[in-house]
């Protein structure tokens, strides 16, 4: 090794130790402390519990056997696989459901903070009024699973019923409180649900325009044709926007079903003819835009959890034909090439590949750290477990299994969402249970956190972090594009909004009378597609709120990182979060 490379092999290691100090200094000032509500502790049989996958009661719906829990949990604790294979689960003919990833969150990782350095506040508890309304969003979500999203909006009757059951609920009579929801104000000055504000997110910008983000629809170029087409270029391939149609089946309306699928049978739901699940057209899986809870549900069912991200940056990196189209931060255009008299530009640095590998790279970090956080500190319930219990909080085994106090909250639950579960009733003929979108109901994984909404903070904030959110979707002739605001205001461009209708075989490109920002749609699509997983049934409210902004410190950490790793020109960017402050990112 010559004087040269010794120095840049010493170099590297004072990189490595230095970033080690400072998360380790930054991991001692914040003091994360991982707490969970409390339910496991206090209920009788796991009965607020992840249980999916051991074997349970047909009668009452609770775990058979407590001790086959508590091995599951020893497990969990242990950090190792092998402990899992032996613990007793029931036999099946055909394939049994794997418990997923439940050792992550103890893998360490070199950039970033550690999986254990990030933490949520525990969820709503049992007998918690929040708990109760986040039932009843989940609830109101299956009674809109087929309506039409471009529904979603001040004028819409069909959203009028969900919204008025939500506001009777007292959690939204007490202002929302903890975890705020977009609201409106009613004339007496109280924050109300409307259908233009209801399931939307709590993000800037998640109001305005229509309930679906642009990058859940459009192609990519900055032509009127092809953003209209729903195509994506892809190196040499091309991605569809479209999704199969899934049929309006619902599943889990029975309960022996309902016990089936939580003992942890396989129930495929793959998107394939003949199986009555999907629309078809002439033998072939029929393809829509997502137009309805449903589509989207179906989009978040089998998604790659970083595709929706990749291809919002795809389709940005697609529009920059000028420097004024999808714009970067302004903070790095000296590397990135974005000013008159560059003579170099970004590629591995500050450019295509470099933002197109980090926006997937950070979902590996996000789903360690939520992994952690659902196995190792929370191990919630999903929805259609505690819909059983609401179900079963009636049955004198249940009460006596439960016990009296746990008992007495299961059935004020269902008296206060009885109009709400007189809804689902009537429109899917089962008694209380939670109607699902997926044959298998929620994967072999706790509720809280929600992988798809910790990587969605985390891919989100990486694209907040590298091009101008105050771009604005507009159109000037046959262009269509995020264009910086300065431009759209001196050259009149018109702000426009993405919308799918009945013909699946374009889109529409329509005026808006509000401005549609970058900030806006990326916010917009990290709700998307976390609360498709609630459309879905398989997530609460919360779920989607404490895990997007775990991710997004996931990210910002990651960020952090790599600003100190340049040695010459700083690497500097601006992001704005999910609650609307503004972090620079820069060496120290």
């Amino acid at each position: 090794m010559n004087e040269t490379q010794n120095q840049r092999s010493k170099d590297s290691l004072d990189y490595r130790i230095r970033i080690a100090s400072l998360n380790r200094h930054q991991s001692i000032h914040s003091q994360v402390m991982h707490i969970n509500n409390g339910d496991e502790k206090s209920s009788i049989n796991y009965a607020m519990s992840f249980t999916k996958g051991l074997e349970h009661n047909p009668e009452t719906g609770l775990v058979q056997n407590a001790e086959t829990c508590e091995a599951l949990i020893d497990a969990i604790n242990g950090g190792e696989i092998s402990p899992f294979h032996a613990i007793d689960v029931p036999t099946a003919e055909g394939k049994r459901r794997l418990w997923e990833a439940p050792t992550a969150g103890f893998v360490f990782d070199v950039q970033g903070p550690d999986a254990q350095e990030v933490t949520m506040a525990p969820p709503p508890g049992l007998g918690s009024s929040e708990l109760t309304f986040e039932m009843a969003e989940v609830y109101e979500l299956a009674v809109l699973r087929d309506t039409a999203l471009n529904k979603f909006s001040e004028l819409s009757d069909e959203i009028a019923g969900p919204c008025e059951r939500l506001n009777k609920l007292s959690y939204a009579m007490r202002g929302f409180c903890g975890r705020p929801r977009l609201t409106a104000k009613n004339a007496c000055g109280d924050k109300v649900l409307t259908p233009g504000t209801v399931f939307r997110g709590s993000s800037p910008g998640v109001g305005i325009g229509p309930y679906l983000s642009c990058f859940m629809l459009m192609g990519g170029g900055n032509t009127k044709s092809s953003v209209e087409s729903g195509l994506i270029n892809y190196g040499a391939q091309t991605i569809n926007q479209k999704v199969p149609k899934a049929s309006d089946k619902n599943f889990m309306l029975e309960f022996d079903e309902w016990v089936a699928v939580q003992n942890g049978y396989s129930r495929n739901n793959t998107p394939k003819t003949g199986t009555g699940n999907y629309e078809e057209n002439s033998g072939e899986l029929k393809l829509t835009f997502i137009k309805t809870p449903r589509d989207l549900a179906t989009y978040v069912h089998f998604d790659a959890l970083y595709q929706a991200y990749l291809n919002a940056c795809l389709i940005l990196l697609s529009q920059k034909e000028s420097q004024d189209f999808a714009p970067f931060d302004s903070n790095f255009v000296n590397l990135s090439g974005e000013f008159p008299n560059s003579r170099a530009g970004g590629f591995a640095l500050f450019g295509g590949p470099h933002i197109l590998s980090l926006v997937t790279e950070v979902a590996t970090r996000a789903l360690k750290a939520v992994r952690y956080q659902k196995f190792q500190v929370h191990r919630r319930l999903r929805p259609e477990v505690l819909a059983a219990r609401i179900a079963k909080s009636k049955n004198e085994a249940f009460k006596a299994a439960v016990g009296g106090a746990a008992s007495t909250n299961f059935e004020n639950m269902k008296a206060d969402l009885s109009d709400t579960l007189a809804k689902i009733n009537e429109l899917f003929h089962t008694e209380d249970l939670l109607p699902m979108a997926f044959a298998e109901g929620s994967p072999m994984h706790p509720s809280y956190g929600a992988g798809h909404a910790t990587v969605a903070g985390a891919c989100v904030t990486v694209l907040k972090a590298f091009f101008d959110t105050n771009a604005q979707l507009a159109r000037k002739g046959e262009s269509v594009c995020f264009v910086k605001p300065e431009i759209a205001e001196r050259d009149n461009w018109q702000p426009v909004k993405i919308v799918a209708t009945d013909n699946d075989d374009t889109l529409t490109i329509e005026d808006s009378d509000e401005v549609i920002t970058l900030e806006a749609e990326l916010n917009k699509l990290a709700a998307n597609i976390s609360i498709g997983r609630n459309m879905g049934g398989v997530h609460f409210f919360s779920d989607y709120y404490d895990s997007l902004r775990m991710g997004e410190e996931i990210a910002l950490g990651i960020l952090k990182d790599q600003a100190e790793s340049y040695p010459y020109d700083a690497f500097t960017l601006s992001v704005k979060t999910f609650d609307g402050d503004e972090k620079l990112i820069t060496r120290s």
